[in-house]
């Protein structure tokens, strides 16, 4: 917990001590000191000492640690860097910025490191040759907006310290972290995960294994205009199909992350706006329950699809070959661990590394992205990341700040900026984004915590992931319906757990099934015709309904436009569902099949597109019915769990 406030903060820079400010709660500044200790992996952050003792831990967590997931990524070498802290004081928010030095800091030779067009032509080949292959439902995408700085570094990082805690507001943390050889100054919008306790709900002697873990996926992002923000100017942000799309896309990737680390997989609330002094964003908050350690929850939430994409395995591949150089920090994440009270384990709190500016050997870089989904405008996705690095220069008074859109317009305008009520207050604005929720699974929005044993109580089942952790999502699903579920990566499923498993649920992943060349893709192959041969029960889903539909015999073949995080009702032998899309590739029959071999099929009527697959023990589906856009997915699924359950004649 802090402290008594700590001397002058000026003493800080003079001392060479590494130290960190954080501004968490809008009152006060915290001061944290202590040594700097770089260590590998994330279970080696050193949250206790020699003595088993626990410490608080503030690290800055580089990308480069996706490869803790075995994903891949530039490696620059970032350590992952923590502040072991002896001291953790506090001060009035006003007491700092007293303290806090003011003067501009000056910079030469400022601009982009990679030009406006040439950033162009990357989004254009990202949607084409990415997306438009399906490698995935969205990427996002950075420049760096780069300059030299002049001046001691520490007493840089108080001074745009002080200027982001002026001129900026709606941040989850803002911060300066100074560690030798490194500075890093952000004001992050957005909380990745959080890990806390749970005191009330936990007996005495079970509180240090039971914490609530929090995300909250920010997504879409509306620029101010000359004048502020005004409900008419966010009404059309808010109806935009891309803005609101690209929030649920990341909510489903997030809740992957959640179903992973949580017992009960996450419940959403929202969404809310999240505005700031020039950008207002859309966001969803999700909790759960979780009894893992805090590193490791971590390491399963690696990193937000907000700043990389989804899904996260494949996302991290495609960063890797359009990105030019490593990404160091950004989208990352700055975790604090502190001890709870009882000393047995931490609490995490851990916002994403954005908006941040790094100086480092005299170099200012503020890296920036964008969100590239099959809708995105090039020169749109341009203009994104002029907005987004203008909010942190602006903010820190490296480019002029363009006051008039600090804050939200109103029918009011002689009314003082920071009196004005925030636009998530007005009716019109808040009915708008609560009819979101209407396109939205159930099963997601409302608690989950029943008792009863689920319709396929004592029944088995192994998921098979082909690199999409929607399966998490699914297997927490299945058990939802009383199934006894694990989920094995596709590199390490064998015959011998496929023909021990009742039940088969072969999963979805990116990438054209018609591969030959594919390691994945042939393994995915060998285990839905294990299954079929030997006539056991098969659910498969997305890319594993294609590999099936091919076996079967069923023409495989690319959407003229890409399903990605595509809502659309269809028909389910006989039933309307309302279910979301992921997909480049479809089955297709004639126009008005029915049937193939064994395999009865439900296909839109005009194309032919095939949405489902049913036979002896074997059931199949194109959509994701795990996904929040799948408002009938509980529903369906049960239905095709059921049929592939059903014991052949």
């Amino acid at each position: 917990m802090p402290g008594p406030a700590p001397r002058a903060l000026s003493d800080l820079a003079a001392r060479g001590i590494p130290f960190a400010l954080l501004a968490r709660d809008g009152r006060t500044v915290e001061v944290l000191t202590g040594d700097v200790v770089d260590v590998e992996l994330l279970a080696d952050i050193p949250l206790t000492d020699a003595a088993g003792t626990p410490r608080e831990v503030l690290a800055l967590v580089p990308f480069r640690q996706v490869r803790e997931r075995g994903f891949v990524c530039h490696d620059d070498g970032a350590p992952l860097r923590c502040l072991v802290v002896d001291a953790h004081d506090s001060l009035p928010l006003e007491d700092a910025l007293v303290q806090l030095p003011s003067a501009p800091v000056p910079l030469r030779g400022a601009g982009f490191d990679i030009d406006d067009e040439d950033y162009a032509q990357i989004v254009r080949t990202v949607i084409a040759e990415e997306i438009g292959r399906g490698e995935g439902a969205n990427f996002v995408i950075r420049r760096d907006f780069t300059a030299g700085v002049e001046g001691d570094p520490a007493t840089v990082a108080l001074t745009w310290f002080r200027a982001l805690l002026e001129h900026e507001k709606g941040a989850y943390w803002t911060f300066a972290v100074v560690t030798p050889g490194h500075v890093a100054v952000g004001a992050s919008p957005e909380a990745h995960v959080s890990a806390r306790v749970d005191r009330e709900q936990s007996g005495a002697a079970d509180a240090a294994a039971s914490a609530v873990v929090t995300m909250n996926p920010i997504s879409g992002t509306f620029r101010h205009p000359a004048g502020g923000a005004t409900a008419a100017t966010l009404t059309e942000f808010l109806q935009s199909t891309k803005e609101t799309e690209e929030l649920f896309m990341v909510v489903d990737e997030e809740l992957k992350m959640m179903s992973a680390v949580c017992a009960d997989g996450g419940r959403i609330t929202g969404p809310h706006l999240k505005e700031m002094s020039r950008l207002t964003h859309t966001e969803y908050v999700l909790r759960g329950n979780s009894r893992m350690d805090p590193r490791d929850i971590l390491r399963e939430t690696m990193f937000a699809p907000t700043v990389t994409g989804s899904p996260m395995q494949n996302a991290c591949t495609v960063i890797s070959r359009h990105e030019r150089t490593p990404r160091g920090y950004y989208s990352g994440v700055a975790a604090l661990f502190t001890p709870t009270g009882d000393g047995r384990t931490h609490d995490l709190d851990a916002p994403i590394l954005i908006r941040t500016a790094y100086l480092q050997d005299g170099m200012l870089r503020v890296p920036v992205g964008a969100t590239l989904v099959r809708h995105s405008d090039p020169y749109g996705e341009v203009g994104e990341t002029h907005g987004k690095a203008a909010g942190v220069l602006g903010a820190i008074g490296a480019i002029a700040r363009d006051t008039p859109t600090a804050g939200p317009a109103d029918a009011d305008p002689d009314r003082p900026a920071d009196m004005r009520r925030p636009l998530a207050e007005d009716p019109d604005i808040a009915a708008l984004l609560e009819s979101r929720n209407a396109r939205l699974a159930a099963f997601w929005l409302n608690p989950q915590g029943g008792t009863e044993p689920g319709p396929l109580h004592g029944r088995t089942a192994l998921v098979v992931d082909a690199e999409d952790r929607f399966t998490t999502m699914l297997a927490h699903q299945l058990r939802h319906l009383g199934l006894d579920v694990s989920i094995a990566p596709w590199t390490a499923v064998t015959d011998e757990d496929l023909d021990a498993a009742e039940l088969v649920v072969s999963g979805p992943g990116p990438g054209d099934p018609r591969d030959p060349e594919s390691p994945r893709m042939r393994r995915m192959r060998e285990v839905v015709r294990q299954r079929l041969s030997a006539h056991r029960p098969l659910l498969a889903v997305c890319l594993s309904h294609q590999i099936l539909a091919d076996a079967l015999g069923v023409e495989l073949a690319p959407l003229d436009a890409p399903h990605q995080g595509l809502q659309r009702t269809v028909d389910v032998f006989g039933s309307d569902a309302s279910i979301g899309f992921y997909n480049t590739f479809t089955a297709r029959v004639p126009a008005g099949t029915t049937r193939v071999g064994v395999a009865e099929i439900a296909a839109d009527a005009h194309s032919g597109d095939v949405y489902a697959l049913r036979g002896p023990a074997f059931a199949s589906v194109q959509g994701h019915l795990e996904s929040i856009l799948s408002r009938d997915g509980m529903a369906t699924l049960e239905r095709l769990v059921t049929q592939a359950l059903t014991p052949t004649a």
